[in-house]
């Protein structure tokens, strides 16, 4: 009895966490199916015939393909924003003893968990004044403000894994604070560089309410903003090609991760560096 009892306490939580995992794994394989198929539906169905006839028509739609390069374009450029600046403002905040340091770092924690919904309506009110409405450029400065302070929390961690010493050892080679922070600083936290940017991206890419609500125009639209108007654009929803639109839209972020795990992996694991 015992050894069943052990047994059976050995095998729930593989049974929960399989059931978990189905949860998950059904939803994607719909996806695929149906993205290969020309008559998916709603229900769970391998296709009889695998087409890519899906795949071909979303391709080729201009507005599809005026939405991925609007993403792809406000995401790039939101990620260099928020690199440069976290860099800029969490370089003080890791190299000086700043009297109010501790206080700016907490209250850049606090800022990552104010629901941006929270903060739209004034928002909304101000860039209307200030005619950024519909604006691409207005989009990227609103989405560049609300990544910054993960991005300057993340930084500086990644900066207190360096070393200040091989700093110093520049400095006293002759280089200034620029140059050893190009040359010594950037190329040691380089994973941790990529672990922002990543995180930028992902959330850039991934925005749907805040695009929704500041860009009106269906030229400057962005691929996340598309999947919605895909419901509503056509009297009836062709599961085919939204399972296919929904395949294309993830792959930039799979793409992305697949070359950046490495980095990504050391970066979570800097201890920084130390003057030999």
């Amino acid at each position: 009895m015992k050894k069943k009892k052990k047994n059976l306490q050995k095998v729930i939580p593989y049974m929960v966490l399989l059931i978990i995992a189905g949860a998950f794994l059904l939803p994607l394989l719909w996806l695929v199916f149906a993205a290969f198929n020309p008559e998916a539906s709603q229900a769970f169905a391998v296709p009889k015939h695998m087409s890519v006839e899906n795949f071909r028509v979303i391709l080729t739609d201009a507005k599809n393909q005026r939405g991925f390069l609007n993403s792809l374009f406000i995401s790039v450029v939101q990620t260099g924003i928020v690199l440069v600046c976290s860099l800029l403002a969490a370089y003080p905040l890791s190299r000086y003893e700043l009297k109010t340091g501790q206080k700016i770092t907490m209250g850049m924690l606090f800022l990552t968990s104010i629901p941006i919904t929270a903060v739209m309506v004034p928002v909304y009110q101000m860039f209307i004044m200030m005619k950024l409405v519909d604006s691409i450029g207005g989009t990227i400065i609103f989405l560049s403000a609300s990544g910054l302070p993960y991005g300057i929390w993340m930084m500086k961690n990644f900066l207190d894994g360096v070393s200040v010493d091989l700093e110093e050892a520049a400095w006293i080679d002759g280089a200034s604070a620029v140059k050893s922070v190009v040359h010594v600083v950037l190329p040691l936290m380089l994973p941790g560089l990529f672990t922002v940017a990543m995180f930028t991206f992902v959330g850039s890419w991934g925005n749907f309410f805040v695009p929704l609500i500041l860009l009106q125009s269906t030229e400057k639209i962005p691929a996340a903003v598309n999947i919605y108007r895909f419901f509503g654009e056509r009297g009836q929803v062709i599961y085919g090609q939204l399972a296919a639109y929904s395949i294309v839209y993830m792959l930039p972020v799979f793409v992305l991760y697949f070359f950046s795990q490495n980095y990504m992996s050391k970066g979570f694991a800097m201890t920084g560096a130390s003057k030999g």
